[in-house]
This record gives C-alpha cells, structure tokens and sequence, in this order.
C-alpha cells in the first residue's frame, strides 16, 4: 500500500492587492525562511504594491503565500466523519465529500462509516448485517478497522443483541455512575446513613 499523502485543499479567498506577488513572496520565503515582513514589504511596493503593511502581514498569516495550507485537521475530519450527516452544515458536507474523495482507502472508510452508523438503530436482522460489515470491513485491509472487528468478534453476543433489542441498561448504569460519584464525594466524610439519603433524595 503506498505511504499516506497529505490531503490539502486550496482556501477560496477574495482578491486582495497582494495577489499579484505572491510568486514572489513564495520564492522569497522559500529562500529564507526567517526574511522580516517589512523587508518582504519594501519589495514588492518597488514591484509595484500599493497595499497597506497590515494587509501583507494577514496575506501571510493566513498562509495564502503558500497556497496549499490545509483547511482541516485530521481531527476535525474525523468528527466530520463521525457526525450524522444530517447534521452537517452545506460547507461541511461538500468538504466531507472532498476528503472521501481523496483516495480509495478514504472513500470505502467513509462508505463503513455510515454502514457502521446504520446499524445502532436496533433493529431485526442487524447481527446479520452485522456480520456483512465485517467482512466488507476486513476486505479493505486497514489496520484500525482490522483491531475494531476484532474487538467487535470478542463480545459478537453481546454486540448482537445491542443491535437487535431494544432494551438496554442505560438507565442502571446510569444510576451506578451517580452512586459512585456521591461515594467519592463524601469518602471518609460521612457513614452509610447520610449516603442513602443523598441516593434516594436527590
């Protein structure tokens, strides 16, 4: 499998007066990383600029120099990824888009993504399904998804019936959460008493 690249996506900007330098702004910082903005300013205006200071210090800032700063984070693509699409915003689905696009390793993740989603709406017939993703899963070769199916395999009962039933613990484990946090809170501060008073009068 080749080496992962980095997915950049040019920025739309609206023209400014910098434009037109960029090449040579690029080349300039290229050559010396460390040149001062107010040199990069005394030569482009000999070139011609007639911007303010201000404007060529956000031009850079923001990257556009270099034209190809990626405009997401393999974090924030991952919550994109991870986040019902019904909830994504228009400009957030079309970049999603762009993403899964990016390679065929993206793509089929993305298509497994929401195979994987559909499915934690209880449901008859999902363990089947269940087990359909898995080997689709297994088929692309990525090393996560690989580890994920395992664990998946390990605990397939009770996988299982999480997919299938409705019903579910939620509401005990729930109940032992609050308990355990009130245990700590009052740890070495109160007796047993007191305790069952903060449980069952909240």
């Amino acid at each position: 499998m080749p080496e992962p690249q980095t997915l950049r996506i040019a920025p739309a900007y609206r023209p400014t007066l910098v434009d037109p330098y960029r090449e040579h702004l690029r080349r300039r910082r290229a050559e010396e990383p460390a040149v001062p903005v107010t040199h990069l300013l005394e030569e482009i205006r000999k070139l011609g600029y007639t911007g303010s200071a201000n404007l060529l210090v956000r031009y850079l800032n923001h990257g556009r120099a270099e034209g190809d700063r990626p405009v997401t984070t393999p974090r924030h693509a991952s919550r994109r990824l991870l986040t019902d699409p019904e909830n994504l915003r228009p400009k957030e689905t079309t970049l999603l888009e762009k993403i899964a696009a990016a390679c065929q390793e993206m793509s089929a993740l993305a298509d497994l993504i929401r195979g994987f989603a559909a499915l934690l709406k209880p449901a008859k017939g999902n363990d089947v399904k269940l087990a359909e993703w898995i080997t689709a899963a297994r088929a692309v070769g990525l090393s996560h998804l690989r580890s994920f199916t395992n664990g998946l395999e390990i605990d397939r009962p009770a996988v299982n019936a999480d997919l299938t039933s409705p019903y579910h613990n939620g509401r005990t484990e729930g109940v032992n959460t609050r308990t355990k946090r009130i245990m700590r809170q009052m740890h070495g501060r109160a007796g047993f008493d007191l305790l069952r008073h903060c449980i069952l009068l909240p």
